[in-house]
This record gives structure tokens, sequence and C-alpha cells, in this order.
């Protein structure tokens, strides 16, 4: 698959533009992605062994009607019907899914749906992926907030009612370390009920700390499960390092966190192998750590600042509605989150069928949720990640959520 992906490189130092040149013209000068670097911690596991056997042993092209309404018909269902119901061989069933999925959806969940948003706290990144508008070589306005100015973002966000928090950050280890987040993230209890985070891949000690300032879940994007694809957009930093992303999940479930969300950037590869591994991923996590809560998210791709171009390669909203539907077939219990990537009218849908989670109010800009919040301006405020497609309000995602006929919530757990 050929790497069309663009990133602007004005104001860029010319020793800085020869490295990225040398990093994308040279593969001799990248570090091996498959080799862990001296301060990753590598722990004994069998899980990454067991989903990419699945998913290189996986022809989609095999699977035929048969099978898909075999797997339509079992209450619990097998890895290979999974498969099937991932395959082309499904498009033309996708009701059906869509009725199972919902019935299993309902069963589990009732007619509820969680609300949550996120907080960028930092977009000082050392990576170099190629499709990321954080990436250390995109020209892009770079900030990272002070505890000041991360408690009164959370305070403008609980004032809307907010209860759940997701706190992100570039992946710089630097600008951003272990005791930063910590500290936003005992900011957060001050706050939220609920408090995740999407970072860099740590250590289990780090998750073991993290987890005592507050913090109940982890949400890692493997990007594309595939090692040659990864290998080609992912050209410097430690993201570079495949199995230690994959690992990030058991080290943070050893770490004590509650619980974790797995993800494949949809469009990056193969999407039926990259929703496979991630269903699986999540499925033999579950199976050895019975007591975490598991999720998964399904993003895609879209546009970065300097590239508005990039979109996700052949999923289009028919074939997502697909991959989410077997993922809650396969996986009944399973959270699942359908980001503001999406339209407003795909996940009005979609709640209904086979996701439980929606974010709201959101932003992947820095420091700017009072300017979107209250109609102010600011001048002190970091660009953001990507461009959302829905962009409504809290206030306004819990009352179209209520007019579909589902109960919104906005946290069901309690510490005791």
């Amino acid at each position: 698959m050929e790497n069309h992906f663009y990133i602007d490189s004005e104001e860029l130092s010319s020793e800085t533009l020869e490295r990225k040149h040398r990093l994308e013209n040279d593969p001799s000068s990248r570090t091996d992605h498959m080799a862990y670097l001296p301060d990753m911690e590598q722990i004994s596991s069998d899980i990454r062994n067991k989903v990419m056997s699945q998913v290189e042993s996986y022809d989609y092209s095999q699977y035929t009607a048969a099978d898909v309404l075999r797997a339509l018909r079992r209450d619990n269902l097998s890895v290979d019907d999974l498969k099937a119901l991932l395959s082309p061989a499904a498009a033309p069933f996708l009701e059906q899914m869509a009725e199972r999925a919902r019935i299993e959806t309902r069963k589990h969940f009732g007619n509820t749906v969680y609300l949550f948003t996120p907080l960028y706290i930092a977009n000082y990144c050392e990576n170099y992926c190629v499709y990321c508008g954080f990436n250390c070589y995109n020209h892009i306005r770079r900030m990272k907030l002070s505890m000041e100015q991360i408690e009164h973002e959370m305070k403008v966000i609980a004032d809307s009612g907010m209860e759940e928090i997701l706190l992100l950050t570039g992946e710089s280890r630097s600008q951003s370390d272990v005791k930063y987040i910590g500290e936003a993230c005992k900011l957060a209890r001050k706050y939220f009920r609920m408090v995740g985070i999407e970072v860099y891949p740590m250590n289990t000690e780090d998750y073991r700390y993290l987890h005592e300032c507050g913090v109940d879940y982890v949400t890692v994007f493997q990007e594309t499960y595939d090692p040659a694809r990864y290998e080609q957009l992912h050209l410097a930093g430690h993201k570079r390092v495949w199995p230690y992303r994959f690992e990030a999940q058991e080290r943070a479930l050893i770490g004590g966190m509650r619980g974790i969300a797995c993800s494949a950037l949809l469009g990056l590869s193969d999407f039926r192998k990259d929703a496979l591994a991630s269903a699986l991923h999540v499925y033999y996590l579950q199976r050895k750590y019975p007591h975490a809560e598991v999720s998964l998210s399904c993003p895609r791709l879209r546009p970065i600042i300097n590239n508005d171009s990039i979109n996700p390669l052949d999923v289009h909203e028919k074939e997502l509605c697909q991959i989410l539907c077997a993922y809650r077939i396969f996986l009944p219990f399973a959270g699942i989150t359908v980001s503001s990537r999406e339209s407003e009218s795909f996940r009005n849908g979609i709640v209904k069928i086979a996701a439980t989670k929606i974010s709201a109010g959101v932003s992947t800009g820095i420091g700017d949720h009072e300017s979107k919040y209250n109609g102010t301006e600011s001048d002190t405020e970091g660009d953001e990640q990507f461009e959302i497609n829905d962009s409504r309000s809290f206030a306004q995602m819990y009352k179209d959520m209520s007019d579909e006929g589902l109960q919104p919530v906005l946290n069901d757990y309690l510490y005791v």
C-alpha cells in the first residue's frame, strides 16, 4: 500500500528537514519497529501471539452467506463466526446483524447511552506518525497547559454537567511526563466521578502510580495491527515499537487499572483484519482478566492540519456499521464507543443498535473549552489533533439522546 500522506514542512530547520527526509526515504535510518527499547518493560504474555495468529490466517474471501447465517443463529459466537460477520459475505445481511446487535445491546445495557468528554492538556509529540496532526514534524501551535489552566478547563466542563472525562496528551515524555499527567488526574478527581487517560504507553509501575492518582481506565489505539504497515506509518519515536504498544492495556491491568479500551484507526490498513484484531485483543484480555471492564473504540481517519485529504481507505459508514454490529454480537458485554469523528446522523443511529458510549462537547485542541463552551476568544490555544465531525455540546447531545428515546447516563460507578 503506497504512502500518500503529506506533512507540511514550513519553518522547519534545515537539520530537521534533513532528518525528516532521511526517515522517509532511507529505511536503514529507522530503528527496528519490533525491538523493545532499553526503558520499555517486557511482560510474559501469550495474548499477542493468539491475536496475530488468528489475523494472519484470516482469509475473509473464503466466507459465504451460509457462514454468516450460521453465525447469526448461534447464541455464543466463536472466533470463526466473528470472522464471517466481518467478511464481505456479511454485507447483504447488515439488517439482520443490526437487529441481533440491537437485541444484545438492550439485553446487557438496557436503554442507556453513556456520555463523556475528552480534554487535551498538551499537544507536544516526539513521534513521527505521518497521519497525525500532532506528529513532531507538523508545523502547528504547540501548547502544554499548566495545572491552573487544566483546573480551569475542568471546571468549565464540569459546570456543563459532565461527570466523566478522558485526559489526553501528545506522546512526549519530556513535555508530559508521568508526574504531570498524574497531577492532572488528581485534579480531575475533584471534578469528575470517572477519569480515563489516552496518553503514551507506559510501564506497569507508571500505570500503578496513575491509578493511585485517580485513573479508572486506559485507552490505547494500536492504530494498525499490521506490523509491516505500522512500520511504514510510524517512522520515529517510542511509538514506532509495535509490540510495546500492543501490550500497553495488559500492563495497565497488571498495574491495577479497572478498565481498558482497544482500537485500531480504521483506514490505515486492511480494515477487516484490523477490526478482527481489535475485537480479539479485547476478547483474550477479557478471558485472562475477567474482572476487567473492557471496551472497543472504532475511529476512522479524519483530516488534520496541513493535510485535509486524509480519509479512511474503503471504510464507509456501511462498513463501519457492519464492524460495530459484529463487535456487539461477538462481545455482548463490552462497551463500544463512537467518537465525534463520525457524523451526527450516524451516531444518533448507531447508539440505538450497538454503541454504548459517545463523546459530547468535544474539542481536540488545547485550552479552548471555555472559548467553545462560552463563546469567548482566546489567543492561548494549541492546535487540534484532527477535525471532528460532530460538534454538538453536552447539553445538545443529552437532549438529542433523550429525544431518540434513550437514557443518557453520566456515571454509574461509585467508590465506597
